[in-house]
């Protein structure tokens, strides 16, 4: 099984998320909108709305408002018109970024990451200049495990998962991509509670610094989340 090191940025990334309920909503929101848009307001024929909308229902998102942001997203509604657009970019001491975005103003949205990366001494690059250092991976956090560790191990792996970490009071279990709603199915169906079930880009290697040289890269990550069009983020740091 795999070592507990790469979940330390996830894991911080998470308990971030959780202090800024507000913007988790706006963020959740766009996300079910976009998804509608692209492939219609059918939960069983869409898995990216589905996800969507069971991470909303996961963060006790009300059901109108989840309605609601279907219903724009398919033009039911009047709404915004959002993009889903990702960057790549280096951070300080070479460290890899990749920033997905939804947005209704791309233009402002590209400025805003621009002008984060360079006061923070990293740059934007061009499509694919980082991606390739990444795998796009299922990740599921439980926060209440009723079966045991050992039960739940078997229970996720023999569903396809690829890995599983105790992490907190709780579990994040690694899957394929392709198989993350079907993992999160059989985890739900024996009565274990899911945070959320979402995709990561996990880094094949990491870039290793020094706490004491952490800190700007540390700056940028945070920027770069506290931009409201940011939907996700991630990076191949690694603090030692």
């Amino acid at each position: 099984m795999a070592g507990h090191s790469k979940w330390a940025n996830i894991k911080h990334r998470k308990g971030a998320q959780d202090q800024k309920r507000g913007k988790i909503f706006t963020k959740l929101i766009r996300e079910i909108t976009i998804a509608s848009r692209l492939g219609g307001g059918d939960l069983e024929s869409n898995p990216r709305l589905r996800k969507a909308v069971n991470n909303a229902k996961s963060n006790n998102m009300p059901s109108g408002k989840i309605d609601k942001a279907i219903k724009k997203g398919t033009g039911v509604l009047e709404g915004v018109s959002y993009e889903e657009t990702i960057y790549e970019g280096y951070g300080p001491n070479g460290v890899a970024i990749i920033v997905e975005v939804i947005t209704d103003n791309k233009n402002r949205s590209v400025a805003e990451l621009r002008h984060a990366f360079t006061k923070f001494g990293g740059s934007l690059g061009e499509t694919g200049s980082v991606s390739w250092m990444f795998e796009k991976k299922g990740l599921i956090i439980i926060k209440d495990n009723s079966l045991g560790f050992e039960a739940l191990f078997d229970l996720v792996i023999i569903a396809g998962a690829e890995d599983i970490e105790e992490y907190d009071d709780g579990y994040i279990v690694t899957t394929p991509f392709e198989l993350l709603m079907e993992v999160r199915k059989v985890i739900e169906d024996k009565g274990c509670v899911i945070k959320s079930a979402d995709y990561e880009m996990l880094s094949k290697t990491t870039q290793k610094l020094e706490r004491a040289k952490s800190e700007t890269i540390i700056n940028l990550l945070a920027s770069l989340e506290n931009n409201d069009d940011v939907n996700k983020l991630f990076s191949n740091l690694e603090i030692e």
